[in-house]
């Protein structure tokens, strides 16, 4: 059937209104998408985890395992790893679905020291800030072993501040605040830089500084004095600080992380979905 000139103009009228209501249709899903992409993101409060000397990131597999054990909701985990020479890698992933993963950054240069964790605060910061660009969180938590409780101090007190992202809850664990000293008289220039620069911490940080115990006075590796020497630099600054001890099995520096009076204290105290359920058992009761 052929057409004729007003039949032709007929269709090409009926091609361009489809046209034209496809194109704003097209645009309204691909705003849409990235919409709700930014809705899921700035829902994210991830759990960052940075490990102590000489860990990769695969030293909290135990731990994250246990945990996922024992939830319900499982946590998905995203590795980090940043070289000396500013490359960043990937591996695993965050879950469509999942508002509080666990990601742990580690690093190339895991050496122990001071200047070597003013080296690697300053690597944490790199990598802060493409997490924070990637996945637009807004908030997290922040969770240290060892010498990673070192690194988040004096990422909080040098870096933090440019950010538009809130610290929520920061836990140590193990951390040698005035590295193998017993006494905070004779304070390590780390613990005395920390001191000083104190001033530049968040305010409405939440802060849990955790030592164990194997001996009376140590895990085995840190002395608890140098735990406890943590609230020269917190204790009066941020919103709320709290020191406890952990015994018994597990209580060695190394085991610390698979402690499971550990990852009970994470469940409380840093985990959202865990402190929002005992806040409503309190108001049950």
């Amino acid at each position: 059937m052929k057409l004729n000139k007003r039949g032709l103009l007929l269709v090409g009228l009926v091609l361009l209104a489809l046209i034209g209501l496809a194109i704003p249709s097209y645009n309204w899903t691909q705003k849409n998408v990235k919409q709700m992409a930014r809705l899921h993101n700035s829902q994210l409060s991830p759990v960052i985890m940075i490990p102590g000397s000489s860990a990769s990131v695969n030293r909290f597999d135990a731990l994250i395992k246990k945990i996922n054990s024992r939830s319900q909701k499982k946590h998905s985990l995203l590795k980090v790893k940043v070289y000396n020479n500013g490359k960043i890698t990937y591996s695993g992933k965050i879950q469509p679905k999942d508002n509080e993963p666990f990601i742990v950054v580690g690093f190339e240069n895991n050496k122990d020291g001071y200047s070597n964790i003013l080296k690697q605060a300053k690597m944490f910061d790199k990598a802060f800030n493409q997490l924070a660009k990637r996945y637009e969180f807004n908030n997290f938590k922040a969770f240290g072993h060892s010498n990673g409780g070192l690194i988040y101090t004096a990422f909080l007190e040098k870096y933090m501040s440019k950010y538009d992202v809130r610290a929520k809850v920061l836990m140590t664990v193990g951390t040698p605040y005035n590295f193998s000293e017993t006494s905070v008289q004779r304070k390590t220039q780390m613990l005395a830089d920390f001191i000083k620069n104190r001033k530049n911490l968040p305010k409405d940080l939440s802060v849990y500084t955790v030592a164990g115990t194997k001996t009376y006075d140590s895990d085995g590796l840190v002395p608890e004095a140098s735990v406890a020497a943590g609230k020269y630099i917190y204790q009066g600054v941020v919103k709320h600080f709290t020191q406890i001890t952990v015994t018994g099995e597990d209580a060695q520096h190394s085991d610390l992380p698979q402690n499971d009076q550990i990852i009970e204290l994470i469940s409380r105290y840093v985990l959202d979905q865990q402190t929002q359920k005992s806040k409503k058992l309190k108001e049950s009761n």
